[in-house]
């Protein structure tokens, strides 16, 4: 059985992490997922990568702890790295990344999600997001520390990850962390539906990854080197057809069909 599940859908390559009861991840898992995101990043057909878990009740909880129990130290190493690599492959893919929370989203589930660009939960959700890791002894050793601390603010990631705290989707909504309620009974179509808004031939998905290599690329250098990385991009979206494409049809008032 697949750890990581992959299915193309309309312009989306759906990502489902499975490993019963709650998608807890392991070395192996990891590297599915590793592989299904270079396969996403090279398929031409596919404009959105969206994460999720199998089942309603986890997103996923993390890692194996029964896994890294019995790992010596190095290992442990070497598994935070190639967890760390697989994640910033993620975030360096220029294509839109949604994870879809359809459970329990903590620990390092939490820290895969929030390597994603844009995340979205069920307005009704019962669910716990969170970063636990201190009641372990240990810190958020996937990203958690870094990528937090980025959204929230240094004394408020610092606050959330020592006391531990499990919060609701909607509070994990107004921290920031969440950037998406989304109403409805089938929460797996609704997020696809979400997704597909930012699909060819009604969006230039590639305007949207030379959006996101330039905020992902730029917001770290100095302001005038983060400009000067703008303009390229915006020049190859100007020598691309969907830039052609967008400008006509808003000169004769109507709907662009982009390519990419």
């Amino acid at each position: 059985m697949s750890l990581v599940a992959y299915e193309v859908s309309q312009g989306i390559a759906i990502l489902t992490l499975n490993n019963a009861p709650a998608n807890a991840y392991s070395t192996p898992m990891f590297k599915e997922l590793d592989a299904a995101i270079l396969d996403a990043r090279w398929d031409p057909a596919v404009d959105v990568i969206l994460i999720t878990g199998a089942g309603d009740k986890f997103f996923c909880a993390g890692a194996d702890i029964d896994m890294l129990s019995g790992m010596d130290p190095d290992t442990k190493y070497y598994f935070c790295l190639h967890a760390n690599e697989t994640l910033l492959r993620l975030e360096h893919t220029p294509k839109l990344v949604i994870s879809a929370l359809n459970g329990h989203c903590v620990g390092g589930g939490l820290e895969v999600a929030m390597a994603a660009d844009i995340r979205v939960a069920p307005a009704n959700s019962k669910s716990k997001v969170g970063l636990p890791e201190v009641s372990l002894g240990v810190l958020p050793g996937t990203g958690g520390t870094q990528r937090l601390a980025r959204m929230v603010g240094q004394t408020r990631a610092i606050e959330l990850m020592a006391e531990g705290r499990l919060m609701s989707v909607v509070e994990a909504s107004e921290y920031g962390l969440i950037n998406r309620l989304l109403a409805g009974d089938d929460f797996k179509s609704t997020a696809l539906e979400y997704a597909r808004k930012f699909c060819r031939p009604g969006t230039s998905s590639r305007a949207i990854g030379h959006i996101k290599r330039a905020v992902r690329s730029g917001t770290d250098l100095p302001l005038e080197s983060g400009l000067a990385l703008e303009r390229e991009l915006q020049q190859r979206l100007f020598a691309g057809n969907d830039a052609v494409e967008g400008l006509a049809a808003f000169r004769e008032k109507r709907d662009p069909q982009f390519t990419g």
